[in-house]
């Protein structure tokens, strides 16, 4: 089960997210780095991955496409990977490939730290350049992290 601890709403550039996942640090690490796990989980459930392209190293790019389940429409986005502190922390930018506000390049930091064979996540996401555009990443973020919950579940049974 994982709930979500803070979801900062209020204010402009920034998105603070925290979730408590029922699993081991490791194995969290392993969904977000691993593309075979991520293709799993990536995206919310109005918008599910259809192609995900990892390598969670330092300069690397990353690139995935989320397909709409009403319309069949593909969104593209992508970055590269900043910070790959194994297990711990995960830096990358973000952007739509959209021109515009949504293909604004976003930094998103990742940590996560282990209790008891839980795993508290922490994902920050900066800036937004408005509350809309912010607002859609938190309940994207939201939806995509309830559907790690199920995915982890799947791995990690106590």
């Amino acid at each position: 089960m994982s709930t979500p601890l803070v979801t900062n709403l209020l204010s402009v550039p920034d998105l603070l997210i925290t979730r408590i996942f029922d699993a081991p640090r490791a194995l969290v690490w392993q969904a977000w780095t691993d593309p075979k796990h991520a293709l799993n989980w990536w995206g919310p459930s109005h918008h599910p991955a259809i192609e995900v392209a990892w390598d969670a190293r330092v300069g690397r790019r990353w690139r995935n496409c989320l397909r709409a389940t009403e319309t069949g429409d593909l969104l593209w986005h992508g970055g590269e990977f900043r910070e790959v502190a194994k297990h711990e922390r995960l830096v990358f930018t973000f952007a739509w490939e959209e021109t515009g506000e949504r293909g604004m390049e976003t930094l998103v930091t990742v940590t996560f730290t282990e209790h008891a064979d839980k795993t508290t996540m922490v994902l920050y996401q900066v800036p937004f350049q408005s509350g809309a555009e912010r607002a859609g990443h938190a309940e994207g973020w939201n939806s995509t992290f309830d559907r790690l919950v199920e995915h982890l579940a799947t791995y990690f049974i106590h």
